[in-house]
């Protein structure tokens, strides 16, 4: 059954709605997309560049410790051995990429679950348009004030940067402010609620559908 989104004007009075139609929900699969797309991103943050030296790289190491027999110790060939202080490392870490991927079908379908399951916490809220006549983020404070916002971490879509809205909400922890062409799932989750513009909404449902 299709869902109605009012759409609000930025004193938080209702100007409209939106129609949130069926093919757009989904909310029978899709679970193991979402985690596949998160395991994926947040292994992408990783930087991979611990790294230690094996016994080849660390330098010295040339003359036997000691001879072979008569010593009652164990047989030394290189005082650069794992087994010796100042010595390599075995088996330690080297730089390397954790990437992993993920097909384009699934980025799309754990899209369209997390929005789906925001749509079903009713998480998500809609604007007119988010023109500000100024970058000050006291008005900025005022605007999520009126929209109920203010409790919890809000992701706000916009189509591009501006320079007021980026000013506006740059020293306000609260708010992520993304372009909704590279909104992703991590982020979506990330915040308790999803702040579009009717612009916006309309191209996340043509990107995941």
């Amino acid at each position: 059954m299709n869902k109605n989104l009012k759409i609000f004007n930025k004193n938080g009075a209702p100007v409209g709605e939106f129609i949130i139609q069926d093919q757009w929900v989904e909310l029978e699969k899709g679970e193991q997309a979402v985690q596949d797309v998160i395991v994926a991103y947040r292994a992408g943050l990783r930087a991979g560049t611990a790294s230690t030296k094996t016994r080849a790289m660390v330098r010295g190491g040339g003359a036997k410790p000691w001879r072979q027999k008569g010593t009652g110790r164990a047989r030394a060939g290189s005082s650069r051995s794992p087994i010796f202080v100042g010595g390599g490392v075995a088996f330690g870490p080297h730089p390397r990429t954790y990437f992993k991927k993920v097909n384009k079908k699934v980025r799309k379908l754990a899209l369209k679950r997390a929005f789906s399951e925001k749509i079903n916490e009713g998480a998500i809220t809609l604007i007119d348009n988010l023109n500000l006549a100024d970058c000050k983020t006291k008005n900025f404070v005022e605007m999520l004030e009126k929209l109920n916002l203010n409790n919890g971490k809000v992701l706000v879509a916009v189509k591009d940067f501006s320079e007021n809205t980026l000013k506006a909400s740059a020293n306000l922890p609260n708010v992520l402010l993304v372009k909704v062409d590279s909104m992703n799932v991590y982020q979506m989750l990330l915040c308790d609620t999803i702040l579009f513009t009717e612009e916006t909404i309309k191209d996340f449902i043509a990107k995941t559908n």
